[in-house]
């Protein structure tokens, strides 16, 4: 277990560390996106302001490129990088990101995935040089071989967001987007174990931003561990589970939801399938339903604005509210995406 709190200066230091070293977020206004519909003229002069934080742009597809410059350059700095090198299970995203800073770093890594991980993830992971391995069906499957195999190798164990420097890296994110737009009121993130979320609630404090937590209804562990005051175990079964797929949420997500100014929400499967739709749709924007799924809390039912603490389904910004949404990975396939929909 890590240290359960995550600070600014955290962000701030990690900032810091891997400045120059990922790209920059590019942010792009979301007018029309989601259309008026249920999001409620998101994006007209009378509703809210909406921005996409197109942090799919990032290195390997996806903001794990953060954490993962920040988490292996602070070993490196600390001269703790075994010669065995880095290991690291994960849905695909974490791995990537892992995999590329560690052959920047001249270390080795190995990257344990659940079988049922995207191709297109495991093909990039053996591009950039990581040794796969597939193991069972789960993300928690692949995380028990990676520790065993940490303990017996003498690798370096990172982690796909349970860790205070990957998430101080991730929260740099929320850094960048705050300085681009200095009004802004609210951020829309997905949350998978938390990593992201807890690293961008650390930052959001310190600039009185609201943080809106977007989990899918049938992939809770934020919720779950909210509702019974400490992480604990959940059952994955949504269209985003390759990479929103914990099992339980990280005590530094659970801590950070409890912090003021954070709204916890919950989306269907439909509504992720329809907001990767729409911005397909729309902007010919390609991302993963994990990266959707943060869009989908303005598509999904529900009333729940500025002054709701409601934990229930979708959020709906206030007029003249300014919010960006966090589109954070697209390491998915697009065949899908040129089909048109089924009837239903």
């Amino acid at each position: 277990m890590h240290q359960q709190q995550l600070g600014y200066e955290d962000i701030k230091a990690a900032a810091e560390r891997i400045a120059g070293r990922v790209r920059p977020v590019a942010l792009a206004p979301g007018d029309g996106t989601g259309g008026t519909g249920d999001a409620g003229a998101v994006g007209t002069p009378a509703g809210p302001e909406l921005w996409l934080a197109l942090e799919y742009l990032q290195h390997t597809g996806s903001f794990k490129a953060r954490g993962a410059q920040n988490f292996l350059r602070t070993h490196r700095e600390a001269a703790t990088l075994p010669d065995a090198g880095v290991t690291i299970a994960s849905g695909g995203n974490a791995g990537l990101a892992c995999a590329w800073a560690a052959r920047q770093q001249g270390v080795r890594a190995t990257v344990f995935l659940p079988a049922t991980a995207p191709r297109v993830k495991i093909d990039r992971l053996r591009s950039y040089g990581a040794d796969v391995r597939l193991v069972g069906t789960e993300y928690a499957e692949a995380l028990a071989a990676c520790e065993e195999f940490a303990r017996t190798s003498g690798a370096l164990a990172s982690h796909a967001y349970d860790h205070p420097l990957i998430a101080a890296g991730a929260g740099t994110l929320l850094e960048e987007i705050h300085e681009r737009l200095p009004g802004l009121d609210t951020v829309v993130v997905a949350v998978g174990g938390g990593g992201l979320f807890a690293g961008v609630a650390a930052a959001a404090l310190e600039h009185g931003v609201r943080v809106v937590a977007v989990e899918p209804e049938h992939s809770r562990a934020l919720h779950a561990a909210r509702a019974a005051g400490r992480p604990v175990d959940v059952t994955v079964d949504s269209v985003a589970g390759d990479s929103l797929g914990a099992r339980r949420a990280t005590a530094l997500a659970v801590d950070a939801a409890r912090g003021p100014g954070v709204r916890t929400v919950l989306v269907p499967d439909a509504a992720i399938v329809r907001a990767r739709r729409t911005l397909w749709d729309e902007r010919r924007i390609v991302v993963e339903h994990g990266a959707a799924t943060a869009l989908a809390a303005l598509l999904a039912p529900g009333d729940h604005g500025a002054d709701s603490d409601s934990d229930e389904y979708g959020y709906r910004p206030s007029d003249g509210e300014r919010v960006c949404v966090v589109l954070c990975g697209a390491n998915t396939d697009p065949a899908d995406l040129s089909a048109p929909p089924r009837a239903h």
